[in-house]
């Protein structure tokens, strides 16, 4: 059997000796999955990854409401309020209700 081998590679261990450093790789690749997907990360186990973590509150009140609130209270007129309420309906995409844009 040496004979046959030493034909084709000289006597060396020839190209297969690249297999057994694969096969650890993938093996390595292989456990340090496994372990990400059981829990072993931070936050415990069974922990569902939800993305970064939203920067405002879902129950926070929308500029447009704040605005409509402060016209209510008195803290700002009607042209301010108007002035103001363009650009915000500028700037959230919403334009004018009812109207032709």
């Amino acid at each position: 059997m040496f004979a046959l081998a030493e034909r084709w590679t000289g006597g060396g261990p020839g190209p297969w000796i690249l297999f057994v450093p694969v096969l650890w790789a993938l093996a390595v690749f292989g456990v340090v999955t496994l372990l990400r997907r059981t829990g072993l990360r931070p936050g415990g186990p069974g922990r569902a990854f939800r993305g970064p973590r939203a920067t405002a509150r879902a129950d926070a009140p929308t500029p447009i409401a704040v605005l409509g609130r402060r016209f209510a209270a008195g803290e700002i007129d009607e042209e301010e309020y108007w002035r103001r309420l363009s650009v915000l309906e500028e700037h959230f995409g919403t334009g004018p209700k009812g109207g032709t844009a």
